[in-house]
């Protein structure tokens, strides 16, 4: 005969794994896709800016990252808000938000 306390256990022990199940599964996020999250205040969602600013949706994630080591070393305009922007990471976060943008369809 199953004690009380042995079918309790097995009833929280199937509860446990079908609520952790969903989570377990879930893929993580593209690499660059936090550090990108800064740039859709100007570039737009996803890179896909509805202003007069470029957007970096589909672009070549070697030009992407070329532009912002170029802002980023920029000395003859250091008030500009890219220079800003891109001085605050290193060139491989840089490399990881060029290859996220260049992985979106444009």
């Amino acid at each position: 005969m199953i004690s009380r306390h042995h079918s309790m256990f097995t009833v929280l022990s199937i509860a446990s794994l079908a609520l952790a199940t969903p989570f377990a599964t879930q893929a993580a996020p593209p690499p660059g896709r936090l550090l990108a999250s800064q740039c859709a205040q100007c570039h737009g969602t996803n890179g896909r800016s509805v202003s007069g600013i470029d957007s970096l949706a589909g672009e070549s994630a070697r030009e992407i990252y070329d532009e912002m080591r170029e802002m980023k070393n920029k000395t003859d305009h250091p008030d500009d808000i890219m220079h800003h922007i891109a001085a605050a990471y290193t060139d491989q976060q840089l490399w990881l938000i060029a290859q996220y943008f260049s992985t979106i369809p444009k």
